[in-house]
């Protein structure tokens, strides 16, 4: 086994052992998409809160509900989570009330809103949750999967050791630290994941309480317009 005198990050990873080099090639593409959809989270988030923040300014303004259904219904993919919401509960509620004129079931046009919302409810969730689990997994198992390269590097170099009579620190050093970087890059690809999966469940969680209460207190407001 020849020693390698540069023990530079580049060189190390050009005399790296082939599995590792593929190894390590397969970390950086999940980190490059791991960064990609934390990007895109972040910015996703940030608006979706932003427009929930409007809305609520709109709506407890004390508006007309019908002149802001009709809004939330021609503006619905800029309208943002919390007005698609509303604008299903709303279109529910109109659509019951004309179903049932001459004999209204309030509860009935009741439930049909609130099931519509907590359809509605749901849908927006699952769009913010998207991706969230690429990123628990590479958290998880990026990690084992740099430390499949790290093993199979140590193993490599210690198997040259039998064409080397002596065996000295110069000539093992390199090899080993060609195999610890596939950790270091496993780590890299996993700790920020970590970080970002962390945060954007805590972000979504408090979405979530704010669409929750919304959700009954238009519920409240519908049944008693609905008397």
């Amino acid at each position: 086994m020849n020693a390698v005198q540069d023990l530079s990050f580049i060189e190390l990873i050009l005399h790296a052992h082939f599995l590792v080099k593929l190894i390590m090639a397969l970390l950086f593409a999940i980190s490059v998409i791991s960064w990609t959809y934390i990007f895109r989270k972040v910015f996703a988030i940030r608006a979706a809160r932003r427009l929930t923040e409007q809305f609520e300014r709109s709506f407890w303004a004390g508006g007309n509900l019908h002149t802001l259904h009709q809004s939330a219904s021609n503006q619905r993919d800029q309208s943002g989570p919390l007005a698609r919401i509303f604008e299903a509960g709303m279109g529910e509620f109109i659509k019951g009330k004309q179903a049932a004129r001459d004999a209204l079931d309030v509860g009935a046009v009741l439930d049909g809103a609130r099931r519509a919302m907590r359809a509605a409810f749901h849908r927006e969730l699952d769009h913010l949750d998207t991706h969230l689990n690429f990123l628990a997994s590479v958290g998880s198992v990026s990690p084992y999967i740099g430390l499949l390269g790290t093993v199979w590097g140590i193993m490599n170099a210690f198997r040259g050791l039998a064409n080397v009579q002596q065996a000295t620190l110069a000539v093992v050093a390199p090899g080993i630290a060609e195999a610890l970087i596939a950790t270091a890059i496993g780590l890299f690809a996993a700790i920020p994941a970590v970080v970002a999966y962390n945060r954007f469940t805590h972000d979504i969680d408090r979405l979530a309480i704010r669409f929750e209460s919304f959700v009954e207190e238009f519920s409240n407001i519908l049944q008693r317009q609905s008397r």
